[in-house]
């Protein structure tokens, strides 16, 4: 036993030293003040004169999920928090351009659909609500504390386009364009706004009336609270097309002057180029813990609410996450200039109003929803003192229910959009009792057992970790394709155990590309087999 120890240690190491000889890039990024811009030193993490330091570990292909560190602001030389922000996105720009690229080429045909939107889309995006963003952050940038953040999400957005940029250079390839690095970050936003500004004559709900057709949700999420509250457990499971499943787990550290940033720290689960998590699953330095599930707006109506001059979810996230110290203020914060795009409920976690073996406070779980016009939340911690709070594609609050149009589909389709009988709904009431542990709360989260499980009436979508690659008819690559869990104590240091790839529980197999090679999948890898790992920050201690 003692032998075959040593031999497993001996094979972690060198399986350890291998990862970070062949797939690590360090670098870091100072400001040259004279020149207005920036200095790039490449393996090197200068901590002490660095105005932004941190490295990308390339690990995809062997893990899953890419690991990606920023550290900012903590240099010897003074710079403006713009600066800062601008060197944190350029340097994860640079050390990750490759994947941007990658992640861009696959999900492109995924939303745009008919290139005669290419325009359409370019219009909204670039031309009316990113110049209306940027006229406001000049207007009001000074006085209001809301648009001087916006402002820092726009400096580090510039910053991501301007280190890929640079990295091009160096491979000689053509650039990704401004747009392009809108279409990573708002491609949350585009799967509303897409069919929002496509003409009714080409949506492919046309000939329904005013009603939007039904398709897979996205996502499920669990909160659970054990019987004597000696620990509660946090889990999210991200569905898409797996396309998607170009993923990066990131750790930042951004420091900026001043009293007004509740949390400089953030851990999160994302993709290549994007300045959220767009899943979406937050641990941050406040103490919040913020995941989401996506609702369907089915009355197309609602999208004559949209405008350009708004925020999208994505930047309302970031701010809201910059910004509370509590779930009332992340509700609050995130209603302002509510786009109507990326419609979702959103869980915020407070663990400081938690204590474990004694007590929650209220406020300690805010549920928060969003459509075109409207933007409701509720503290639901009694709910969550009970045992559990569950998530699944249906909108808990019954204005939002109503005025998405879920009412409406469950009298068409069936009690699939029922907030209290759709199959994950039961399968969630059934069997949270078994969930004591991060073990039983990833089998949970992980869970397909289509074939025998009475609710899901045969189908592999209709469970909580869904495989519609697995249908017997119209098969595509989409469903479940990540699940990331954490518990009290390891989210107050910043800690998660993640996976990627469809589930394979209960023996189902492994998903391959070589059954969907028709769809753009570069870059990605070829079987998903992958077993959960722990991600933590390393560069500095929450």
């Amino acid at each position: 036993m003692e032998v075959q120890s040593v031999e497993r240690c001996v094979l972690f190491f060198a399986f350890y030293a291998f990862v970070h000889t062949n797939h690590l890039q360090e670098a870091t990024a100072y400001w040259n003040e004279a020149q207005k811009s920036v200095i790039l030193k490449e393996g090197v993490m200068d901590t002490l004169d660095g105005g932004a330091y941190g490295f990308y570990n390339d690990t995809l292909l062997l893990t899953g999920w890419g690991l990606l560190e920023v550290r900012a602001g903590y240099g010897g030389k003074k710079q403006t928090d713009e600066t800062t922000y601008f060197l944190a996105g350029y340097l994860e720009g640079f050390l990750t351009a490759r994947q941007m690229f990658s992640h861009y080429s696959n999900m492109y045909p995924q939303l745009i659909k008919d290139e005669e939107m290419v325009h359409t889309v370019e219009s909204f995006l670039r031309y009316k609500q990113n110049c209306w963003s940027r006229e406001q952050v000049k207007l009001k940038g000074n006085s209001d504390i809301l648009w001087r953040h916006m402002g820092l999400i726009l400096a580090q957005l510039d910053g991501l386009q301007a280190g890929a940029t640079y990295w091009s250079k160096t491979q000689q390839m053509e650039p990704l364009s401004l747009l392009a690095v809108q279409f990573l970050n708002g491609m949350g936003d585009l799967l509303d706004l897409v069919p929002a500004l496509t003409p009714r004559s080409k949506s492919s709900s046309a000939g329904t009336g005013p009603w939007r057709m039904p398709g897979m949700g996205h996502c499920t999420a669990l909160i659970k609270v054990l019987a004597g509250f000696e620990n509660l457990l946090f889990a999210h499971s991200s569905w898409f097309t797996y396309a998607a499943s170009m993923r990066i787990y990131k750790h930042w550290d951004l420091r900026i002057s001043g009293q007004h940033t509740a949390a400089a720290k953030m851990s999160f689960s994302s993709y290549p180029g994007l300045l959220s998590s767009l899943d979406d699953f937050y641990l941050l330095g406040s103490g919040l813990l913020v995941t989401q599930t996506t609702n369907v707006v089915f009355n197309v109506s609602l999208f004559s609410l949209l405008t350009p001059h708004s925020l999208l979810a994505w930047q309302r996230v970031r701010l809201a996450n910059a910004m509370a110290l509590s779930g009332e203020q992340w509700a609050r914060v995130f209603s302002n200039y509510n786009s109507g795009t990326y419609n979702s409920q959103y869980m915020v976690l407070d663990l400081n109003k938690v204590s474990l073996g004694r007590s929650m406070e209220d406020g300690a779980l805010t549920v928060v929803e969003q459509i075109p016009g409207k933007v409701l939340h509720s503290d639901q911690t009694q709910a969550l003192r009970r045992g559990y709070w569950p998530s699944y594609n249906v909108p808990f609050h019954a204005d939002i229910y109503n005025l998405s149009g879920y009412g409406v589909m469950w009298r068409r389709y069936g009690e699939e959009f029922s907030y209290d009988l759709c199959p994950r709904a039961k399968i969630l009431r059934r069997d949270q009792s078994r969930v004591s542990s991060l073990i039983s709360l990833k089998h949970m989260m992980r869970y397909n057992n289509y074939k025998r499980d009475p609710y899901t009436r045969g189908h592999p979508c209709k469970t909580i970790c869904c495989r519609d690659d697995l249908k017997l008819r119209r098969a595509r690559p989409g469903g479940c394709y990540d699940t990331k869990v954490t518990d009290y104590h390891m989210s107050r240091q910043l800690v998660a155990e993640v996976i990627n790839g469809p589930t394979t529980q209960g023996g189902l197999r492994p998903f391959s590309w070589r059954w969907f090679n028709g769809t753009a999948h570069k870059d990605l890898p070829p079987t998903y087999n992958f077993t959960f790992i722990a991600v933590r920050p390393t560069l500095h201690q929450p």
